[in-house]
C-alpha cells in the first residue's frame, strides 16, 4: 500500500512539472500522462508551433529510460526507424545494427511526413513490442511507448496514417493555441532556455512499469465494463459511420479509464471515467461515410451523441 501511495504521488509529481514546462494544458497533460501509465501510444495533432514536440521531450525527461527520437520525412526508409542486417567481413555473417525504435520512449516527430511504408515499419512495434529484420525478430525494451506528433493532414507534404496504425494508438491529442495570459507569459518570459531543457528526471522506467502494472490491478465493475462494451459496440451500428471503433479500441478504453481512476487515487473505474476519455479514444479510430463528412460532421460529434444516448450505470445504495 505505500509502494502505490508513493508512486501516486509520484505521478502528481511529473505531472506538476510537465505544467510548469507548457503552460495551460493542464487537462491535455493528464490525458498524455493516462496514456503513459495505461500503457498506450500517444498520436499529438495540432498546427505547427503549439509545443507537441517540447512535450514529448519534457515527457520523456521526466520519467526516465532510454530516449530516442525519429525526424520524419519523405525520405526516411523502414530501415532507418527498425535498423538494418549488415554483412561483417571478418566474421563471415550478417550484424544486425538496431535502430532508433530500440529505446523505451520513442519521438517520432512529424510521422505523418513519413511515407506510408516508412509509417507501416511501426505497426509491428506499436502491437506486439519487436520489431521482424530480414528474417530475425528483436524484442523492444520494456516498457515501449511510442509518443508521435504531426500536422493535420491537409498541410502541405503530409500523408494520411493507415487505419490500422490509428487503431494503435491509445489517444489522439490536440493541444491547441494557450489563451491570451499563458502566450503572454511564453512572450516576456526572460530566461534563454526552453522550460523543457530544464526537466529534471523525477522517475526511473522501472518506476513507469511498475505503475503500469498497479493500473492493471485497478477494479472495473461489470456493469461500468457493460457500459463501455456498448459504447463502442454503438460506434459500429451508427448509420453514419463506415467503420467502427475495434475490440483494440475497447481494451485501450478500459486501460485508460483505469489509468484515470489511478491518478485520481481511486482503487476502482467510474462510468465519468470512461465517458471523459471515450472522445479521445474512439474518435480518431472511426471513419464517417460520404454524406457526414460533406455535412461537416466529425467523428468527436458520433461519439458526443453516443454518450447522450447511451444508458449509464448507476450505483444503488442499500
Amino acid at each position: 500500500m505505500e509502494t502505490r501511495l508513493a508512486d501516486m504521488q509520484l505521478c502528481s509529481s511529473i505531472l506538476s512539472s510537465l505544467n510548469e514546462c507548457i503552460l495551460g494544458k493542464e487537462n491535455e497533460i493528464e490525458r498524455l500522462m493516462i496514456a503513459v501509465i495505461g500503457g498506450g501510444h500517444v498520436l499529438l495533432e495540432d498546427v505547427p508551433g503549439t509545443g507537441k514536440t517540447q512535450l514529448v521531450k519534457a515527457l520523456a525527461k521526466t520519467i526516465g529510460g532510454q530516449f530516442r527520437r525519429i525526424q520524419c520525412n519523405p525520405d526516411l526508409l523502414p530501415t532507418d526507424i527498425t535498423g538494418v542486417s549488415i554483412y561483417h567481413p571478418k566474421q563471415e555473417q550478417f550484424i544486425f545494427r538496431s535502430g532508433p525504435v530500440m529505446t523505451n520512449v520513442l519521438l517520432a516527430d512529424e510521422i505523418n511526413r513519413a511515407t506510408t511504408k516508412t509509417q507501416a515499419a511501426l505497426l509491428e512495434a506499436m502491437e506486439e513490442g519487436h520489431v521482424t529484420v530480414d528474417g530475425d525478430t528483436y524484442m523492444l525494451p520494456s516498457p515501449f511507448i511510442l509518443l508521435a506528433t504531426q500536422n493535420p493532414i491537409d498541410f502541405e507534404g503530409t500523408y494520411s496514417l493507415p487505419e490500422a496504425q490509428l487503431d494503435r494508438f491509445m489517444m489522439k491529442l490536440s493541444l491547441g493555441y494557450p489563451n491570451e495570459a499563458d502566450e503572454q507569459r511564453m512572450v516576456l518570459s526572460r530566461e534563454g532556455v526552453h522550460p523543457s531543457d530544464r526537466m529534471e528526471q523525477l522517475s526511473t522506467i522501472e518506476d513507469i512499469e511498475r505503475i503500469q502494472e498497479q493500473v492493471l490491478a485497478v477494479h472495473m465493475d461489470d456493469a461500468v465494463g457493460n457500459y463501455l462494451i456498448q459504447l463502442v459496440r454503438s460506434t459500429r451500428t451508427h448509420p453514419q459511420v463506415v467503420l467502427g471503433a475495434s475490440p483494440r479500441a475497447a481494451i485501450a478504453l478500459s486501460r485508460a479509464a483505469k489509468a484515470s481512476a489511478y491518478l485520481q487515487q481511486r482503487t476502482f473505474v467510474t462510468p465519468d471515467d470512461v465517458k471523459n476519455l471515450a472522445p479521445y479514444v474512439l474518435s480518431h479510430r472511426m471513419l464517417l461515410n460520404t454524406d457526414a463528412r460533406m455535412n461537416g460532421l466529425r467523428a468527436e460529434d458520433i461519439v458526443a451523441q453516443l454518450l447522450d444516448t447511451a444508458k449509464v450505470p448507476v450505483r444503488l445504495e442499500r
